[in-house]
């Protein structure tokens, strides 16, 4: 990994600590408390998209407010609101997201990132909501997602660079490119293909990290920090129903026990996802019955009495709730606080590296 692009993160984020731990900005989950519990761990935590554009404005309210209360962050004499925010950009909205940071920006503290994912119309979309967004906010740092080399080299040429690239592998949970390649592959082909363009972009690794082994074996790759989604699902902080919360924790083996699929979108009611996505979630009653070759129309209504039972609707056996996960959901087994798991993964860095080195010493 970069000497430089490590140091540059911590320069952008001063409150964080080495190596860099994300939440990623789940949507409908990932709101201002996990955001804020996580830097205030050390980290950088990301505001999930709001169930509609102009949420992102009462989202920061509640994170400055958090913040404010936060004696390692509001004595830290920040520059910036020390969160994130994430952006859906195919079914956001750029101009009330504008409006909503000119606004906020008149005697507020900006955010530090806003993290743009799954455009309709690729790299031009992106461009024109990195260049509106740096110019309504300039201290802005700029995230965005790819999963794939080509959409990195994209990115890396384009005129509105982003600031950070998360490099998105094949195992994470929730929505992605339908086709994708695993961390461990991806990662260095997309260094290797963007050095002579922009070697010092950061890169962040996510998709399959659930522990510091995971996260340890990003930064032997190339990586400047990881991000985390599914083992943020059982945090304190999350906010997700109980049923939700159990099955991830009851899950294992998630190569087997999760599925990519457009169903549970179109279960949910979201039918207009861009093609070239779909999403990974637990395995269970509602897939299953659409393998069998139930009708989509008796499914969706199942889904929707399911939805009803609050708790009871999800779970392996007879749940039929969307449960996004990634492959590493086996890994997660505990209920922590976000701050406590951001603690945990960076120590364990430390124990793993130390230990390898040790390991590889013993055997001069």
């Amino acid at each position: 990994m970069a000497q430089s692009s490590l140091q540059s993160l911590k320069q952008r984020y001063p409150w964080t600590s080495i190596p860099l731990i994300v939440c990623a900005p789940m949507k409908a989950i990932s709101g201002p408390s996990i955001a804020v519990a996580v830097s205030e761990a050390g980290g950088l935590g990301f505001i999930g998209p709001g169930a509609k554009p102009e949420d992102l404005e009462s989202h920061l309210e509640d994170a400055e407010n958090l913040v404010s209360r936060s004696k390692t962050l509001s004595s830290a004499q920040l520059s910036v609101l020390p969160i994130g925010f994430g952006i859906q950009t195919w079914t956001s909205d750029l101009k009330t997201t504008v409006n909503v940071l000119n606004k906020w920006n008149t005697n507020k503290s900006p955010p530090a990132a806003a993290w743009l994912f799954a455009p309709r119309d690729g790299q031009k979309e992106l461009d024109d909501w990195t260049r509106k967004i740096r110019e309504s906010t300039p201290s802005i740092q700029v995230w965005t997602q790819v999963a794939s080399v080509a959409e990195a080299l994209a990115a890396a040429n384009s005129s509105e660079r982003p600031d950070v690239l998360v490099i998105q592998g094949a195992d994470a949970g929730g929505h992605s490119r339908t086709q994708g390649a695993g961390i461990v592959t991806l990662l260095p082909e997309v260094q290797d293909a963007i050095v002579g363009i922009s070697a010092n972009i950061p890169l962040i690794a996510a998709g399959g990290i659930g522990d510091s082994r995971g996260a340890s074996a990003a930064l032997a790759l190339g990586a400047s920090g990881v991000a985390m989604g599914t083992r943020f699902l059982a945090t304190k902080e999350a906010q997700i129903n109980v049923g939700y919360q159990k099955a991830v924790l009851e899950a294992w083996d998630g190569g087997q026990n999760t599925m990519r699929t457009q169903l549970y979108n179109h279960l949910r009611g979201t039918m207009d996802w861009p093609v070239e996505f779909d999403a990974r979630g637990l395995v269970n009653q509602s897939w299953r019955d659409h393998v069998a070759g139930l009708p989509f129309e008796e499914n969706q209504r199942l889904y929707q009495e399911a939805s009803a039972l609050g708790e009871q609707g999800w779970g392996k056996e007879h749940g039929r709730m969307a449960t996004y996960a990634g492959t590493g959901v086996g890994l997660v087994r505990q209920v922590l606080g976000a701050g406590e798991v951001v603690k945990a993964v960076r120590s364990g860095v430390l124990e793993v590296v130390e230990g390898v080195i040790g390991d590889l010493s013993n055997h001069d």
